[in-house]
């Protein structure tokens, strides 16, 4: 399975120190169905292309784009391309997708799950799971989107706040600084959900109860290993989010 680190241009130097690909967050679409390209390197070459819709104007000319974001792999070595698409699938959005992984081919065209129905293109599954068994989820998405090797992993690392009982299954995304502060002023005995494969604790504030989900090292790892002998293709994590957890999800990886 092949890991990327998604990364913006300025993060793309630091990131480059441990041995994974890179999906460069570096492109946008612009007016009359350009590719826009963000402080990019001259000298970046390899990996992937990852182009947002945010801010998007309507694509026109799905075609023109597509073949924009062709000659861009091309110039710069790129294996393929991600589609960082925030906004529900629109009709000039799916044709672009359409396009663009027609055009590719072979090459790998990634895309969020609403976009899974895009011949050729492999779709994310995002890890963040709050509820049931992990490996039951993963084997149940592929099995409804036509296996594994269409897939890829979405990494998203897990820290929420559910009160209990967590009857809606939804909590509080938690940042880093909130979550350590918590677990500064609790210090909670943490443990292990196998289902999950990820880490949690209680606690107890005005008479509320509550439950608290989080990954490490060690479950993203879990995660990974899950993911890959189960026959996906990638993985995609975002190099902000772990950042700090990089020595040791790929301690043999570090460049020196």
């Amino acid at each position: 399975m092949q890991i990327y680190l998604a990364v913006t241009p300025a993060e793309a130097q630091e990131a480059a120190r441990f041995r994974c690909s890179l999906a460069h967050v570096a492109y946008c679409i612009g007016a009359d169905s350009t590719l826009l390209r963000q402080n990019l390197l001259l000298q970046t070459r390899g990996g992937l292309l990852s182009v947002t819709d945010r801010d998007a104007p309507f694509i026109a000319s799905p075609e023109q784009l597509a073949a924009a974001a062709l000659r861009e792999c091309g110039r710069r070595g790129y294996g393929g391309v991600l589609l960082d698409f925030e906004q529900p699938p629109a009709p000039d959005r799916l044709a672009f997708a359409q396009a663009l992984a027609k055009r590719l081919a072979p090459r790998p065209l990634y895309v969020p799950e609403g976009y899974a129905s895009v011949p050729g293109a492999v779709s994310l599954v995002c890890t963040a799971l709050s509820g049931g068994s992990f490996v039951q989820y993963l084997q149940e998405t592929a099995a409804a989107r036509g296996g594994p090797g269409t897939l890829a992993l979405d990494v998203q690392r897990l820290r929420m706040d559910f009160p209990l009982p967590a009857r809606s299954g939804e909590g509080s995304p938690l940042s880093q600084q909130e979550f350590q502060a918590l677990l500064d002023w609790e210090s909670p005995a943490v443990f292990f959900s196998q289902d999950l494969c990820a880490r949690y604790f209680t606690y107890t504030r005005e008479g509320e109860a509550h439950f608290v989900l989080f990954d490490d090292a060690e479950t993203l790892q879990q995660k990974l290993r899950a993911g890959s002998a189960m026959g996906f293709s990638a993985a995609f994590l975002m190099y902000p989010e772990v950042r700090d957890l990089l020595p040791r999800l790929f301690p043999s990886g570090r460049r020196t």
